[in-house]
């Protein structure tokens, strides 16, 4: 249900779009929780357009689920990876598309219908959805254990950059306005791959896919006509869902134009594979039967509960009898060597971060992909061709994802302004909130 004609007469507009513009992504839900309180968004059925090198979609595990009515505390409980769907099961979104590069393929492409609500055995926000990205975390629960639904349309969308793009020579003439290239047949090429506060600022602050893409990838330039999704999306689809509604969020984290894995540099190749070996996620086969899912979910969850379990022993102290105890549960004889790895060369290692990177090694590896300057100008031109074809956002919200080095460090300024010129080519003055801590002045 969208809003209610009595609410979009009352829904108010902003006199300049505002850019809100902070560093861990989870900090900009309460700027939109800030324009639903004012009335300049509705307060259900809002549309949310991502473009990140990560869907952000998991929930906090043992979040109750009421958590999301209150506000305050809700913000304390997110982290970079969990804040959209606390705000899909308050009933804020209803339509999430995620845009994503080539290099990131943690989620089937097409349009994902499910349903989020309040598991009642738990009393926290689980979905329906069986992609590889819930049942990994064990987020998947059967429908009927649900109350409180809420209907989710999440779209996948790869957009990358024109290959010609690539080719120093023909970079200009590949990013002017042409269709992409199309078969014979009619279908779409792939495209190749893989603070302080400004002043007048409110207030402070995966099932991957190996091979090639099958669903839409969105060169250079991008119309509505020229988008064709095989896997059921089309930009056309995007744009009448976003005309039922009354305004829209466009969120950018700027990973989505070049992205580290940070935890590569943290551990060794061997120490990595370990982890991998620790933590990983065999996905279901097709077509498995309702039963068959929960209980892969059911020996998910014991899986993590006894690796969590691991590690916070090692946590209170790391003696050979305490490794060889927690090497001794299923599955974790490789414990042994990557602590006697571990502590080689470190002092004293970090189990609890340990445990937190074994967590991103479950059916794929983050995605890890540092940019050429023209490879991030081609995808800028990408998105800005297809933000054309669409209405004007209520607001944006950017993160720029870098502190914690998934953006590099030595990028993310100059990406930050490119994201920013863009804004003002698309959509005219903007009311830029700088909510991000200030490099610190040199002594």
């Amino acid at each position: 249900m969208s809003a209610s004609p009595g609410e979009r007469a009352r829904l108010r507009r902003y006199p300049e779009l505002p850019v809100w513009v902070v560093e861990d992504h989870q900090e900009v839900l309460p700027f939109i929780y800030r324009a639903i309180g004012s009335k300049h968004l509705p307060t259900r059925d809002i549309s949310f357009l991502h473009f990140d090198s990560h869907p952000d979609l998991l929930i906090p595990v043992n979040m109750p689920a009421d958590t999301v009515f209150d506000k305050d505390t809700l913000f304390g409980e997110l982290s970079i990876e969990n804040w959209i769907m606390p705000a899909v099961y308050a009933g804020h979104f209803s339509h999430v598309v995620w845009f994503h590069p080539t290099w990131a393929q943690q989620m089937r492409e097409g349009t994902h219908h499910f349903l989020v609500g309040k598991d009642t055995s738990t009393t926290t926000i689980r979905v329906t959805s069986t992609d590889h990205y819930f049942l990994s975390d064990g987020l998947y629960v059967p429908e009927e254990q649900l109350e409180n639904k809420k209907p989710l349309r999440l779209d996948v969308i790869t957009m990358g950059p024109d290959p010609r793009c690539n080719k120093q020579e023909e970079n200009a003439a590949a990013c002017s306005a042409k269709k992409p290239k199309l078969s014979p047949e009619g279908a779409e090429s792939p495209a190749s791959a893989h603070g302080g506060s400004h002043p007048e600022a409110l207030g402070t602050a995966s099932d991957t896919q190996k091979s090639r893409p099958s669903g839409l990838e969105l060169s250079c330039v991008c119309s509505s006509e020229s988008l064709e999704c095989q896997a059921g999306v089309s930009a056309q689809e995007i744009l009448e869902v976003l005309k039922k509604g009354d305004g829209f969020v466009l969120d950018i984290d700027l990973d989505f134009f070049s992205v580290k894995n940070p935890f590569k540099d943290m551990f060794t190749q061997e120490e990595y594979k370990i982890l991998q070996e620790l933590y990983n996620f065999e996905g279901p086969s097709a077509n498995l039967s309702e039963e068959d899912l929960v209980d892969v979910v059911d020996a998910r969850i014991h899986q993590l509960e006894d690796l969590e379990a691991a590690f916070a022993d090692l946590c209170d102290g790391d003696d050979e009898e305490t490794v060889q105890r927690c090497a001794s549960r299923s599955g974790m004889k490789s414990l042994v060597p990557l602590v006697q790895s571990l502590k080689k060369r470190m002092e004293v290692p970090d189990y609890e971060m340990v445990h937190q990177a074994g967590l991103t090694c479950d059916y794929s590896e983050l995605p890890h992909h540092i940019s050429t300057d023209q490879e991030i100008e081609c995808l800028i031109q990408s998105a800005q061709h297809f933000l054309k074809s669409l209405p004007k956002p209520t607001l944006v919200t950017i993160a720029r994802s870098s502190l914690d080095d998934y953006c590099p460090s030595e990028q993310v300024d100059s990406i930050q302004e490119k994201v920013l010129a863009m804004l003002r080519s698309l959509y005219g003055p903007l009311h830029v909130h700088l909510e991000f801590p200030a490099e610190p002045a040199p002594s």
